[in-house]
């Protein structure tokens, strides 16, 4: 990942720490993973208009599901995951969640998420986990 892709990571992060600071307003951070390359605009049909993401790579999305809590991202999870895996014909999609804490740098963020993303590659029955994940290794 470039410096200047993380910069955006971290802008976006550090964004909505501010609004949940000021305003209370729920948010929880993402990573999706899909084997073959993905758009900007095929992932961008997938997920809601308030929803941000940032392009890491072809595979790699970081996504902010803005005034979403943990669980109703997850459920959102599930829809992008459903409509990706019909659209594309496959399931190769997976999808890492982090809890939401301001106390979380962004590198560690986004760190958590890869690590989660590759506990999920690894050894996972599902395709959607969060840091509960991490528990078990």
């Amino acid at each position: 990942m470039t410096d200047n892709i993380f910069n955006r990571i971290e802008i976006e992060i550090k964004r909505t720490y501010y609004t949940f600071d000021r305003y209370k307003a729920d948010a929880t951070f993402a990573l999706i993973y899909h084997k073959e390359p993905l758009s900007i605009e095929e992932l961008g049909s997938f997920v809601r208009i308030s929803d941000k993401f940032v392009k890491i790579d072809d595979n790699h999305y970081f996504i902010n599901f803005a005034f979403t809590t943990q669980e109703g991202t997850f459920k959102a999870c599930q829809n992008l995951l459903m409509g990706m895996d019909n659209f594309f014909g496959s399931n190769t999609t997976c999808i890492a969640i982090d809890n939401f804490d301001t106390s979380k740098k962004p590198a560690m963020v986004y760190n958590r998420l890869m690590q989660i993303l590759k506990e999920i590659q690894r050894s996972s029955y599902s395709r959607i986990e969060d840091e509960n994940i991490l528990n078990m290794i």
